[in-house]
């Protein structure tokens, strides 16, 4: 395989008789699967296909304000699933988008400025997509984590008010677990590349004719504009949101009152 190559769509209909694997396997074993398989498979195909259309058009449009409106979308977007998440998290939206708009523009900016990529609409759009969903399923992950630790960690809490500490000394070591849950993904994914799995991005290049070398350096990229995001999004969201767990006198709120 090399760059030049092209998948035909005659092999690509070949190579869709592996989706009757899948359907052999759910009726021989009965787990009534076959419907919803069929179904993800031609949504799969359809979404794909509108996308790659869409991208065509948007990766024409070489004017900045555009892609920075494609940037904002996607975060207000990736935003309002992690509020979704985490909906005892008052405020839960405006600070998810605050999170991950400032993790995004800080790394975008760093890449920029090494010069390892440039302001262009088919170098902004798939890495900016690939930093907010990051920063999007980590956040989901420190609004679980903080809502389940103030609920278990109630009555160590009120301790430490009635005997005078403020709601930040109170809640820090709640929001450095909340700000690790977030974060521990992502390490040990950069743990685990090239021994337990070959990454997406790297693999992609690698069958698309770049070379080795070459699709690692991306992927170290990748990894490292990762966990700066993470690291930033999930610091300012955790700090941002445990303030709405207390109400203005610093007492502790119940559920209902959120």
């Amino acid at each position: 395989m090399n760059g030049s190559d092209t998948i035909h769509t005659t092999s690509l209909l070949i190579a869709s008789s592996l989706v009757f694997v899948t359907l052999f396997f759910s009726y021989w074993q009965k787990l009534k699967l076959e419907k919803e398989t069929l179904i993800s498979v031609i949504r799969a195909v359809i979404q794909l296909v509108a996308v790659g259309y869409v991208l065509t058009f948007v990766f024409g449009i070489k004017h900045p304000a555009f892609t920075t409106f494609l940037l904002l979308f996607m975060t207000f977007n990736a935003a309002y699933n992690a509020a979704k998440r985490g909906k005892e998290i008052k405020r839960g939206l405006l600070i998810s988008f605050l999170s991950i708009a400032i993790g995004t523009l800080v790394t975008l900016i760093i890449l920029i400025l090494s010069g390892i990529i440039h302001y262009e609409p088919y170098q902004i759009i798939p890495i900016g997509g690939m930093i907010i969903s990051n920063a999007m399923v980590a956040l989901g992950l420190c609004y679980k984590q903080m809502a389940a630790e103030f609920k278990a960690r109630r009555d160590e809490i009120e301790t430490k008010l009635a005997l005078g500490a403020d709601i930040l000394p109170s809640s820090k070591d709640i929001i450095r677990d909340c700000i690790k849950t977030g974060m521990v993904p992502t390490i040990d994914s950069a743990k685990t590349l090239g021994i337990v799995s070959l990454p997406g991005m790297m693999t992609g290049l690698i069958l698309a004719g770049t070379s080795p070398l070459e699709a690692i350096k991306y992927q170290i990229m990748v990894t490292f504009m990762l966990l700066s995001t993470t690291a930033i999004s999930s610091f300012i969201a955790c700090y941002l949101a445990y303030k709405g767990f207390f109400n203005s006198r610093k007492q502790l709120v119940d559920r209902s009152e959120r």
